[in-house]
């Protein structure tokens, strides 16, 4: 009897590129894979794809093939890309391509390597042909298009090639951006008395600000406090950043003293002492290579700003390319979250005059939140030569810059959705709806006993923090009013749905 045997799949495109080269390269968003049996076949399973194709779409063996076959059925990895570009015969790339003229993969292929690597390959300008979009196929949320007439290609990836994070179009960003939050965001601001959205903006204003720090372990004193909230309130005036424009947001942000007049000249690392050992959780760039790096993040910044591209998406891309950068010293964490505003704000996508608590959803959420940041930083720390000394200096070895340039966004992009809906849905809800009971209120106070604003709002703050009722602990402070007064006005506090909003805001 014939035992028979199940071959196992063999790695195609991008995963065979990364094993033919032994590039140390960041998790593949989508690994692909022929097998002898069974059909073409897609399985995505923690923000990864897996495809498996039947073998007559395998490619053949030369880099080219495997280049066609990634760019047709993977898209863009830029990170595979400029790796694979610096090791392989620039003259084999050059008579593939010369070989097929009118190839739309061959001259995606052509204008990624001139556009990554900075030269010029030995292929003549193309012809008469139909352009081509350098990502394609509408699978990334991409920049507006620049052709390139050499390779009849449009640029339109959404930064430059010293920092370029891609954002895949899926299911869940789909889904998010049929919400139409932006008008759902409108039309609360529509329904609402402006005086009453004047104050509830202020409140969320300082809770954004409190989350923001908070995050970081850290109590502000009331100035530091007033500046973060002026930052916030004039993040939409913001017209073009720069680095001297992050150095006086850094500054604006910290105690003067721990302010630095540019970006870090130290390596640093973001860690936890147990004691007895230092536990790495992150591990910036080196600060070598941190000219090219930001100034790749401002060109990209530019790009996007100049583009249609979704708000929430450009916020996510800068926000936490930002933070994976880690320019300063300090700071790093509150100018990340400052910059999704600043981005939402410019973009219209926040009305003028109003803050959405990102920060405050965060911190109510801090496994989400580490868990976005991890996606990151766990394959990173796997991927990177470093040691640390025994005085808890660390030292970054071998090239690494191609680690931060092109990571893939997309996780980061789904987590801010989520992250803003909360705010609109939950948040901003919340906050208008209980500044509107609270106005109903006090009105229907007042037609009890017409007090001073001051002992009014005194009253409602007590009952607040003490589940609708005045406590027998501080009755004293209102021994003007009669047990029957009292009564009454508890009872207005818990009709209007004020008995169950916790200790006094």
């Amino acid at each position: 009897m014939a035992v028979r045997t199940t071959q196992k799949p063999q790695p195609v495109g991008y995963q065979a590129l990364v094993e033919q080269f032994g590039l140390r390269v960041m998790p593949l968003p989508i690994a692909s894979f022929v097998r002898s049996r069974g059909g073409r076949h897609t399985a995505t399973e923690g923000g990864r794809t897996t495809q498996y194709f039947p073998s007559r779409y395998a490619p053949g063996p030369t880099v080219p093939e495997q280049l066609e076959f990634a760019l047709r059925y993977e898209g863009v990895n830029l990170e595979v890309l400029r790796n694979v570009f610096d090791q392989v015969d620039a003259a084999e790339l050059a008579r593939w391509i010369r070989s097929a003229p009118t190839g739309k993969y061959a001259r995606r292929a052509w204008f990624l390597d001139e556009w990554l690597c900075g030269r010029t390959l030995d292929v003549p300008d193309a012809g008469r042909v139909a352009f081509v979009d350098a990502l394609g196929d509408d699978r990334y949320h991409a920049a507006r298009p620049v052709p390139s007439p050499r390779h009849r290609v449009r640029d339109d990836l959404p930064g430059c090639p010293s920092f370029c994070p891609l954002v895949r179009r899926t299911d869940r960003l789909h889904a998010f951006a049929g919400k139409d939050l932006r008008g759902r965001v409108g039309a609360l601001v529509d329904r609402y008395d402006p005086r009453l959205l004047q104050r509830a903006a202020q409140f969320l204003y300082l809770k954004e600000t409190k989350s923001s720090f908070e995050i970081e372990r850290e109590q502000p004193d009331r100035r530091r406090t007033l500046r973060f909230v002026e930052l916030l309130r004039r993040a939409h005036e913001l017209r073009e950043l720069s680095t001297r424009v992050l150095v006086d947001l850094q500054k604006a942000i910290l105690d003067p003293r721990y302010a630095k007049d540019g970006f870090r000249t130290d390596q640093n690392y973001v860690g936890q002492s147990t004691g007895y050992q230092e536990i790495v959780h992150y591990v910036s760039p080196k600060p070598e290579d941190l000219g090219e790096l930001m100034a790749g993040w401002l060109a990209c910044h530019a790009r996007l700003q100049a583009s249609a591209i979704d708000p929430v998406v450009q916020a996510a891309v800068l926000g936490f390319g930002f933070v994976f950068l880690h320019p300063f010293d300090d700071g790093n964490g509150r100018l990340h979250r400052y910059l999704i505003h600043h981005v939402l704000a410019r973009r219209g996508f926040t009305p003028p005059g109003l803050v959405l608590p990102v920060s405050a959803v965060m911190l109510a959420e801090p496994r989400a939140y580490d868990a976005c940041l991890e996606g990151f930083s766990r394959p990173l720390l796997e991927r990177l030569d470093y040691d640390l000394d025994g005085r808890g200096a660390l030292r970054v070895r071998g090239e690494s810059r191609s680690l931060y340039r092109y990571f893939d966004a997309t996780p980061m992009a789904e987590y801010l959705y989520a992250v803003v809906e909360r705010t609109i849905e939950r948040d901003l809800v919340d906050e208008l709806d209980f500044l509107a009971r609270f106005d109903a209120a006090w009105k229907a106070l007042r037609e009890i006993v017409d007090m001073p604003d001051r002992r009014l709002e005194l009253f409602l703050q007590l009952c607040l923090g003490n589940q609708g009722r005045l406590s027998d602990r501080k009755r004293g402070l209102f021994a003007e009013l009669t047990d029957d007064e009292v009564a009454r006005m508890e009872q207005v506090v818990k009709d209007h749905g004020l008995g169950h909003e916790g200790p006094a805001r």
